[in-house]
């Protein structure tokens, strides 16, 4: 799978941390200003008082600062509650096989399907398949260069001597290359069953049966 592919839980957390930083600035400013103006009350010249006009437009400011912390609340409440309602839809995929972002792939019955999608255009493409130590066991040539499309795949179970290789987990890499020899990036999937929801950074992302954790929205297909 494309390493560049970011975590949902990274997203998250990043997302939260941006609106608390922006919540906390706002409250800050709303407070320091605040304190500003009841000491430019307090101390100015009866004789020579603060003119209606400023007063009112400083009181203005004061109330926009108030209305956004207010608003950011809100949205934040919300959002909580968007969470809580995906993680309920969430617990319907328990127990069911969804085709996914991952590099692992299941060999069963003597085949193991997987797909990739390439981010650019390539002369050339072809999947290898590793064992779980690294060491190769079966190229595949020849296959679909178009870029931004999956292609499906299917692999016999066969090694590079035409060997039956026994189930079990493997994984699998594209090697793409564009007309310049450049390798091309991309990513792959696989069905994998979800066995349960984890939370990440308060987001909720769904625990595969080969231990890799995803987001909903990154399902390719619901089988």
């Amino acid at each position: 799978m494309d390493s560049l592919t970011p975590t949902s839980g990274a997203a998250a957390a990043a997302s939260k941390s941006a609106a608390a930083e922006s919540r906390d600035k706002l409250g800050a400013d709303y407070q320091s200003f605040l304190k500003l103006l009841i000491a430019q009350v307090s101390n100015q010249d009866p004789l020579e008082p603060m003119d209606s006009t400023t007063f009112v437009s400083q009181l203005a400011q004061l109330t926009q600062v108030e209305q956004s912390i207010t608003t950011n609340e809100t949205l934040e409440k919300i959002e909580a509650q968007l969470a809580a309602g995906s993680a309920r839809a969430d617990v319907a995929l328990i127990g069911r096989e969804v085709l996914a972002p991952t590099d692992q792939i299941r060999l069963a019955d003597g085949e193991a399907a997987f797909a990739y999608r390439l981010n650019g255009e390539a002369r050339s493409a072809a999947a290898l398949i590793r064992d779980p130590d690294g060491t190769l066991l079966r190229r595949i040539d020849d296959l679909p260069t178009g870029p931004g499309q999956r292609h499906d795949v299917v692999w016999d179970g066969l090694d590079s001597e035409g060997l039956p290789v026994p189930p079990g987990r493997f994984r699998v890499e594209i090697e793409a290359l564009d007309a310049e020899e450049e390798a091309v990036l991309f990513t792959t999937y696989a069905p994998s069953t979800v066995e349960r929801i984890a939370f990440r950074d308060g987001a909720p992302v769904l625990r595969l049966e080969n231990q890799d954790e995803i987001a909903a929205g990154s399902i390719l297909e619901l089988r």
